[in-house]
């Protein structure tokens, strides 16, 4: 490994060696996907890992190809001392809005960790009715390695469901697009009329 990329690793690791020198020690990185799409739920992850564990290339994952988002995937699943993966609803997102429907499945994320963390780090600028001492940091999945970690189990979760989804709902190219309000997306809500995952509430000015 690039002495580099050692130091970037090393750096990424500030947050949560800053938290342990006030003695915390199982400190939970949370982040969230799908908070922009009009199709299907949002999705959240948590993830504890071992301190300063060292694993080349994680990142904020809308900085990494698929394929490297693929593979820290299992990187990250074989080695955290837990993680959880959890989702709100599209109902839950049309009834509270996507804000505090992310905020839902944050939470549910962490309350399904196997391990109780006593402090939580979450992506953004805020979170609400966490049961546990923490804070926010505003693009913190490229600042915490335990953020980045959430952030790649979150991403591919939800993309793969996406793909699964795709297979049932074929007009839509939701293979491709992930269900973003691409031009070839909203062309298919057009044309065919939404389906049982799309948002009603973001996709009131296009049907």
């Amino acid at each position: 490994m690039k002495e580099s990329e050692l130091l970037r690793i090393e750096a990424m690791w500030s947050i949560e060696k800053s938290l342990a020198g006030k003695g915390y020690k199982t400190i939970a990185g949370v982040d969230e996907a799908g908070r922009g799409p009009l199709a299907d739920e949002v999705y959240a992850a948590a993830v504890i890992l071992p301190a300063g564990i060292c694993i080349e290339g994680l990142n904020d994952s809308k900085k990494l190809s698929e394929k490297k988002r693929e593979k820290l995937f299992d990187q990250i699943k074989s080695v955290a001392l837990a993680y959880a993966v959890a989702t709100a609803s599209v109902e839950e997102i049309d009834k509270f809005n996507i804000r505090n429907a992310t905020y839902i499945a944050m939470n549910r994320a962490i309350e399904a960790l196997g391990v109780k963390p006593d402090y939580v780090i979450v992506d953004g600028d805020c979170i609400k009715e966490c049961n546990h001492p923490h804070e926010c940091v505003v693009k913190g999945d490229a600042k915490s390695m335990s953020i980045a970690a959430a952030s790649i189990l979150a991403k591919v979760s939800r993309d793969r469901h996406m793909m699964e989804m795709a297979e049932k709902y074929p007009q839509y190219g939701f293979e491709k697009h992930k269900g973003y309000g691409t031009k070839a997306h909203i062309e298919a809500l057009k044309e065919f009329g939404p389906c049982e995952i799309h948002r009603k509430t973001f996709i009131k000015k296009f049907v």
